[in-house]
């Protein structure tokens, strides 16, 4: 074989290496392409997810927002009218007590409009008792009681001791006088006694 020959044989088979190689490599290429294009779908399909997301937790937080907003609202609205409902109960608190004091006040009017042209002292004395008596009655029906005194062993939690003075009648530490009662609103002492305790 010339040596012409050789070369064109060599180029020749270079060519068809280079023209395979193209092949191949363009065989690969679409493979390669449509990786690409996949991937790039793929992850613009993942990029509307995500937003779908986004806006979906947007939407979200905007509903909650509101309920709390009006959580607050109503809380606000709720300790206002416990407030106002508060304060109308503190202002007519007495009223139950002022309507149930209101005939004893009558009775005392009538006795002193009575005791104007009365000749009879025991008749008035009579009336005033009664006035007297309903008026406890008013008190014990609002749960006002007398703090217990005389012969009761000394309590500083319903008594104040003014004086004390030895006594053969009581043992140490008993009242022997009371020089004003002392009253209890339920189980609350609203007025200690005013007492003379034995030593």
């Amino acid at each position: 074989m010339s040596e012409e020959k050789k070369k064109d044989a060599e180029t020749a088979e270079e060519i068809t290496e280079q023209e395979e190689t193209k092949e191949a490599a363009e065989a690969v290429q679409p493979e390669e392409d449509k990786q690409e294009e996949a991937s790039e779908v793929s992850e613009l399909t993942r990029e509307q997810e995500l937003l779908a997301q986004i806006e979906q937790l947007k939407a979200e937080k905007e509903e909650l927002n509101n309920k709390y907003l009006r959580a607050q609202a109503d809380l606000q609205n709720f300790r206002t009218r416990v407030n106002k409902e508060k304060e109308q109960m503190l202002k007519y608190s007495s009223q139950r007590a002022i309507e149930a004091l209101l005939p004893v006040v009558d009775n005392f009017e009538r006795a002193i409009a009575a005791s104007q042209d009365a000749a009879d002292v025991e008749t008035l004395k009579q009336g005033i008792d009664m006035v007297f008596r309903q008026l406890q009655q008013v008190l014990e029906q609002e749960g006002v009681t007398t703090v217990p005194g005389v012969g009761e062993p000394f309590d500083p939690n319903m008594h104040q001791a003014v004086m004390q003075e030895d006594s053969s009648e009581y043992e140490s530490g008993i009242i022997i006088e009371e020089f004003q009662k002392g009253y209890k609103l339920k189980d609350r002492v609203i007025r200690p006694s005013m007492v003379k305790v034995s030593s």
